[in-house]
Parts: structure tokens; C-alpha cells; sequence
């Protein structure tokens, strides 16, 4: 998914669905401390930025994994006894749902 669309470019349902997530996420790091928020953010970069760069744009069943496994993760995080998130890496077609 490409996170810098030119603004004449509409972006797709799943588009959209994966920019709200990492909003989501940004808000949420925002109500953790200085370092955690910081930790926070940078692990959401990243994950965001490889899922960005490996995912087949027209995998809409591992993008669709990818998302539902995303909300859970946020929904952990927003709890306010989650300090940080931990990065956690799914590669090659053995992670992949079926």
C-alpha cells in the first residue's frame, strides 16, 4: 500500500483502511509517555513501511490478515495498562492465512 498518494489519486477502501490504522496508532502512542510514544512510533513506522514495500498490492486476503491483526493491536495498546508495543515480523507464505 502506498503511503504517499498524490492527491489526484482516490485511494481504495483498503487504502483507506490502512491509513486510519496508523492514525489510530499515532493517537494512540500520543497518551503514552515521551520514550514509549517515541518506541511506539517508530515500530508503527516500520511496520508499516516494510508490510509497504513486501505485500502484494492485490493480496486482499494477507492485507485484509494484516488489518484485523492491526486492530487488535491497537485495541491492546489504547488499553491505558499497555505502555509499548513490541514489533512482531510476518514474513513468507508459512505466515500467511489461508
Amino acid at each position: 500500500m502506498a503511503m504517499g498518494v498524490t492527491g489526484g489519486q482516490k485511494l481504495s477502501g483498503l487504502q483507506k483502511q490502512v491509513l486510519n490504522l496508523y492514525r489510530g496508532f499515532l493517537r494512540a502512542a500520543r497518551n503514552k509517555s515521551f520514550e514509549d510514544r517515541h518506541q511506539i512510533e517508530l515500530i508503527v513506522s516500520e511496520e508499516f513501511h516494510r508490510n509497504s514495500k513486501q505485500v502484494d498490492r492485490k493480496d486482499f486476503v494477507y492485507i485484509e490478515y494484516l488489518l484485523r491483526r492491526g486492530k487488535k493491536q491497537l485495541d491492546q495498546l489504547k488499553n491505558s495498562d499497555t505502555i509499548s508495543l513490541s514489533s512482531m515480523k510476518v514474513s513468507g507464505a508459512e505466515s500467511k492465512v489461508q
